[in-house]
C-alpha cells in the first residue's frame, strides 16, 4: 500500500485528489474522494475502461497522459497517470490559467494557435471521446522552448450508455466535432475579452 502525505499533494477538484506517486514524480494518483459516489464513481470507472479501450488500440498517448492501472493508497483506491510536466520540470499549468492571467508574445500566440490545432488533428484522427472538453481539464506543456502542445488531463471517455461511437468511425468524428465545438463556444464565453480566442475563432465559429 502507498502511503500518501500532504507533501504529495497536487490538487483537488469536485470529485477527486490528485498526489504525484511518491515512487516515481512522473506519475500522479488520482484518488476518489470519500463522499463520492453514484454518477461521479461511474464516470471515473467508465475513464479507466475507456484508458484500456485506447490501449488495446494502440494510441500515441502525446495529447494525452497514459494511464497505469490503479494502486491501493492510505487514502483509497487510486488510478495512475503520467503527470505532465514542462521540459524545466515543473508541473505544467492548466490552458485556464494561460488564458486567464498571460498576456501572449507573438511567438507564444503562434505556438497555441498551432496546439489548438493540433488537438484537434489528434482527436480526429485517433478517434478519441471526451465526456467534457473544458479549458481546466487542459494543460499547456513546454516540451522545448520553442515546442508546446495541448494535453487533455481529465474527462476522457465514451458517455454512451452503449458506447457505439467507440467502434464506429464516422460516429466517433461526427461526436468529437460536436464536442470540439462546444469547446470553443465556452473558451468565447469564458474569455470573452481574450485576444487570442476573439482572433482565432470568433470569425469561423
Amino acid at each position: 500500500m502507498l502511503n500518501l502525505d500532504s507533501s504529495y499533494f497536487v490538487s483537488k477538484g469536485k470529485h477527486r485528489e490528485c498526489y504525484v506517486h511518491p515512487d516515481n514524480k512522473n506519475l500522479l494518483i488520482k484518488i476518489l474522494l470519500p463522499s463520492v459516489k453514484g454518477s461521479a464513481l461511474t464516470e471515473t470507472l467508465r475513464e479507466a475502461r475507456y484508458y484500456r479501450f485506447l490501449v488495446k488500440k494502440n494510441i500515441p498517448f502525446t495529447m494525452l497522459p497514459a494511464f497505469h492501472g490503479e494502486v491501493i493508497t492510505n487514502r483509497g483506491r487510486g488510478y495512475v497517470f503520467d503527470l505532465i510536466r514542462d521540459f524545466d520540470g515543473s508541473i505544467s499549468k492548466s490552458l485556464e490559467y494561460y488564458l486567464t492571467h498571460l498576456p501572449f508574445s507573438e511567438r507564444e500566440y503562434g505556438l497555441l494557435d498551432a496546439s489548438f490545432d493540433l488537438l484537434r488533428e489528434y482527436l480526429m484522427r485517433w478517434k478519441i471521446l471526451t465526456m467534457h472538453i473544458q479549458a481546466r481539464n487542459i494543460v499547456y506543456q513546454k516540451i522545448a522552448p520553442d515546442e508546446r502542445r495541448l494535453v487533455i488531463i481529465d474527462d476522457i471517455g465514451n458517455s454512451e450508455f452503449i458506447p457505439v461511437s467507440s467502434y464506429f468511425d464516422f460516429l466517433a468524428q461526427w461526436k468529437i466535432k460536436r464536442k470540439w465545438r462546444r469547446f470553443i463556444s465556452s473558451l468565447l464565453h469564458q474569455f470573452p475579452d481574450n485576444e487570442f480566442l476573439k482572433n482565432k475563432f470568433s470569425q469561423t465559429h
